[in-house]
């Protein structure tokens, strides 16, 4: 079984990054949006930060607590818009549940929707680019092969697989929670995961040689089990999530040098 080395991959791209800033002299600046105490969000951000300092990339982090307005945090993504010295802007999701995801990320300015996150966003969307990358880095024949993808939301299902459809990849997604996931799991070629829930796909659940992709926080999938029967596999940490990092770096650079002041 060939195991996925995210680590690995993402260094190549930010070392890339490093010597492009580097040589061309630009500034690239991220701004990330904190609402509420997710520790999930927290980590997520250490690293983003972390990287991001590594390459030369300043990330501005402005929190919000739980009782925030929501019309204070559009306010500040509107200030955000206007501020020529900020390449991109994320809200680190989920938010608290008071909160109108769409509308408050709805308001970042396309052009500096860097998670790729809005339609007609100036930027490749993050996570089905890594997904993207993962699947060649897996196999360069796909024609033919059931792809199933599992989804917590239609949202994210459908921009997923209008993005590979692109690519030339066929699939389909299911949410989680749909009839006959399990018989559908079993007759994939190809399963990707985007759940965050623990123990969801176990080895009774997918057949022999199988290649298995888990996007999920916290991992979708039982290592130990499902190891027996995957051909392939992302680790969870160390897989799909040290791509995603630096795939949003990346379109924070191409944000600076298409949309920028350093243009």
């Amino acid at each position: 079984m060939k195991i996925f080395n995210g680590k690995k991959f993402a260094e190549k791209i930010l070392l890339d990054l490093k010597k492009r800033i580097r040589r061309e002299k630009i500034k690239p600046k991220l701004a990330v949006i904190l609402v509420g105490d997710n520790k999930a969000s927290k980590l997520y951000i250490k690293l983003k930060k972390r990287a991001a300092g590594r390459i030369g990339i300043n990330l501005a982090l402005y929190k919000f607590g739980q009782k925030a307005k929501e019309k204070d945090i559009v306010r500040k993504i509107k200030d955000l818009n206007k501020d020529k010295s900020i390449n991109g802007i994320i809200v680190q999701l989920p938010l608290p549940k008071k909160f109108n995801q769409n509308r408050i990320v709805g308001m970042i300015d396309l052009s500096k929707d860097v998670d790729g996150f809005l339609k007609k966003s100036g930027s490749s969307p993050v996570l089905p680019s890594a997904i993207y990358l993962v699947l060649k880095s897996a196999s360069k024949f796909f024609k033919g092969k059931k792809i199933l993808a599992l989804t917590n939301s239609d949202i994210f299902g459908f921009t997923l697989k209008d993005f590979l459809v692109k690519k030339g990849i066929k699939m389909k997604y299911l949410l989680r929670t749909s009839s006959g996931v399990k018989s559908n799991l079993k007759s994939a070629d190809v399963i990707i995961s985007v759940c965050g829930v623990p123990g969801l796909i176990t080895g009774e659940v997918i057949k022999k040689g199988v290649i298995l992709i888990d996007a999920g926080f916290p991992a979708d999938a039982d290592r130990e089990s499902v190891e027996q029967k995957a051909s392939f596999l992302t680790p969870n940490p160390g897989g799909v999530g040290p791509l995603t990092v630096a795939l949003l770096l990346k379109n924070v650079y191409l944000a600076a040098k298409k949309y920028g002041k350093y243009s």
